[in-house]
């Protein structure tokens, strides 16, 4: 088995085999922000089944560097897979699997298999890059996942990724809305010494804590908050739609437990030194650090595997810059995140689940009668879809 590069329309499709077979793990589901959908199965075993979904979760970044030469710029954060629901746990009862996890990646003529890593299930693909050869500005990941007993569970696609030859230093418009940070969407940080990438850390969180890992990032959702509001307390933070800009009071919360840090202001950085006085649009993989909005003074920082504060000196020279140190640098990516639920209940279904039905819009009417429309792909002739326990009316 071993990651394809195929091709799907005009967009490259890079594919992730995972072999799974030890199937008992904790439910583990995102925020309800994903595209995504549910396929049930036809039959079940009253009081045991209703409940044994089997979820997938597809986490990624928006955009990918592409290589030059001999550098390979790895996908940063590199791609995750999350395995989740009972109804693996279900499945292993019924097939009898051997307790395996197998993950490989790289290229067609080069596979290797990685190690486990035991984390939720989840599992990390940290050697995925795009050649210079690539000449496609956009493309999606595409999941094949099997059984130990080799039978195909399915393949599940990612969204789509914009390749980029490095981060844009200019001030973004809405002609490249796509690279600017939106509040309320999602991101991911990292901090890298000195451009090394076995220096890499993530902003994490790890048993209800904030911690700086090598292994593991935390998908955040960063909210701004209104400009009249970025004074009061913490307990009065108020939503504001629209891009984040340096300057703005943001708060970084957790996806998955809801942690969420106190309120700070983001700020550009140029060579080590936290700008204030800049109020363009952050975009994506700018290096940037996070003030404290009650310390102004004080900056997100990592230690180590420990997030601390760093108290920045005072410049009298410019008062318009902060010396920063290396913790408190971060970069700051855009992340989505694609969940497929399905429930194959006492089947033992043999053959894929994919091409996997997918909503990819709704529309609701306000006439005398509520009629709700769904734009969708994937629904062949034998799914049907349901709301409650009304079937819905299908047209072409």
């Amino acid at each position: 088995m071993s990651q394809t590069h195929t091709h799907t329309h005009t967009h490259t499709v890079y594919s992730l085999v995972v072999c799974h077979s030890q199937l008992s793990c904790p439910i583990r589901r995102l925020d309800p922000g994903f595209q995504g959908c549910q396929l049930l199965g036809m039959t079940r075993e009253p009081g045991r089944e209703a409940h044994a979904d089997q979820s997938i979760i597809i986490l990624h970044a928006k955009v990918a560097q592409k290589s030059y030469g001999n550098e390979k710029r790895f996908f940063c954060p590199p791609p995750c897979v999350y395995i989740s629901g009972r109804g693996w746990r279900v499945m292993q009862d019924h097939l009898k699997a051997v307790n395996t996890l197998c993950v490989f990646t790289g290229r067609r003529e080069k596979t290797q298999q990685t190690d486990v890593l035991h984390l939720h299930y989840c599992t990390e693909h940290q050697s995925l890059f795009i050649s210079d050869q690539d000449k496609r500005k956009h493309f999606r990941l595409l999941l094949r996942l099997f059984l130990g007993n080799r039978q195909e569970v399915g393949s599940f696609q990612s969204r789509m990724i914009k390749v980029i030859s490095k981060p844009s230093q200019k001030r973004q418009s809405m002609k490249n809305a796509d690279l600017c940070i939106s509040s309320c969407s999602r991101v991911a940080l990292f901090n890298r010494l000195r451009s090394q990438t076995v220096s890499t850390r993530y902003l994490s969180v790890d048993r209800g804590a904030f911690v700086a890992s090598a292994r593991q990032w935390t998908a955040f959702t960063i909210t701004m908050g209104k400009l009249e509001d970025q004074r009061a307390d913490q307990g009065d933070f108020v939503l504001s739609e629209g891009f984040i800009c340096y300057g703005c009071v943001v708060q970084l919360v957790c996806t998955e437990s809801g942690l969420a840090l106190p309120p700070m202001v983001i700020r550009k950085v140029n060579k080590q030194y936290a700008i204030l006085d800049v109020d363009e649009p952050v975009s994506q993989l700018h290096k940037c650090a996070f003030q404290f909005r009650d310390n102004p003074h004080a900056y997100l920082c990592l230690s180590n595997d420990t997030i601390i504060q760093y108290q920045a000196p005072s410049s009298v020279r410019d008062p318009s810059r902060e010396v920063l140190n290396d913790g408190s640098c971060w970069t700051i990516i855009g992340v989505e995140t694609v969940e497929f639920t399905f429930n194959q209940g006492m089947a033992c279904i043999q053959t894929p689940v994919s091409p996997f039905p997918v909503i990819t819009g709704l529309e609701v009417s306000r006439l005398s009668v509520a009629t709700s429309h769904h734009k969708s792909s994937h629904f062949h002739p034998s799914v049907s879809a349901q709301v409650s326990q009304i079937s819905a009316l299908r047209r072409p």
